[in-house]
């Protein structure tokens, strides 16, 4: 199971699997709240791992960020139509291609607009490199250098040194 750390995101996560459920799509695994057997973890917010199937393009589950524990399965035909449904959204935080053929892992996540993305993996960022979306999934990027910029403001500043050349004077 996962954690949720708090009650909000626990509920809004619940929320969105009754809304695939009502908008056609079946529960193929997990799909609800659990509680761990461990007595260390009582009292937590704990949602089962759920594979969701029947899943088209225009449910909420597939448009929206749920930040859960949640795959949606969608078949496709081509990898010319899995790059435009992945990017016919709002969204871009990240995104994994999972296939033996690295090659065509590495064309398609080229191809991805999302911030983050693995191959044969997920969620598996380390601290070293950048963490960031595209579009509507927030500005700037956490972790690694990169994350620097956020806290600092770039300023340039050029000074002749000779005699200058100033028309005012």
């Amino acid at each position: 199971s996962s954690g949720i750390n708090a009650e909000y995101g626990y509920d809004k996560i619940l929320t969105y699997l009754d809304t695939a459920r009502q908008e056609g799509a079946q529960i193929l695994c997990g799909g609800g709240a659990v509680t761990p057997a461990d007595p260390d973890l009582a009292g937590g917010l704990y949602i089962a791992p759920t594979v969701i199937g029947g899943c088209t393009d225009g449910m909420t589950v597939v448009r929206e960020e749920i930040f859960g524990p949640v795959l949606c399965i969608l078949p496709f035909d081509t990898e010319e139509e899995v790059v435009e449904r992945a990017n016919a959204t709002e969204f871009g935080l990240a995104g994994a291609v999972c296939t033996n053929n690295l090659s065509r892992a590495y064309r398609v996540v080229s191809q991805i607009e999302a911030g983050s993305c693995n191959i044969n993996t997920f969620n598996n960022f380390p601290v070293q490199i950048p963490f960031g979306g595209y579009k509507h999934s927030g500005f700037g990027r956490e972790l690694g250098e990169e994350c620097l910029s956020y806290y600092s403001q770039t300023k340039s500043v050029f000074v002749e040194t000779g005699d200058p050349w100033c028309p005012f004077d």
